[in-house]
């Protein structure tokens, strides 16, 4: 897992709109926050939005898009509640922030968040 600057950069420039956005570099990669809630993380140049709502997950599900994996001691692991966030989303602005404030508003809604 890694990230560049230039992506990190990219994507705080992209969700600039949204109030109390800041990020964390952990474990090679990227948490974001909004308000100090952990909504997304970004891996190898790829941004993830956590989702916990099925018909949300269904919305991912039909743009093609996958959960966040990695390898642990050679074994694939999947975090199914991050999904990556599809590339036409981050060419619209307006789509993208509408699903950062979704990813957002649903992990506050979840009680088992940390």
């Amino acid at each position: 897992m890694a990230i560049s600057s230039e992506y990190l950069d990219y994507i705080l420039d992209l969700l600039s709109p949204l109030d109390g956005i800041t990020s964390r570099r952990m474990f090679g990669g990227c948490g974001l926050y909004k308000d100090h809630v952990f909504f997304a993380l970004i891996s190898d140049d790829t941004l993830y939005f956590k989702v916990t709502e099925a018909d949300t997950r269904e919305t991912y599900q039909k743009a093609c898009s996958t959960p966040f994996s990695y390898k642990k001691q050679g074994k694939d692991v999947t975090l199914s509640s991050y999904w990556r966030v599809p590339a036409e989303w981050l060419e619209d602005q307006e789509i993208l922030l509408d699903y950062a404030e979704q990813s957002y508003a649903q992990t506050i809604r979840n009680p088992n968040r940390k």
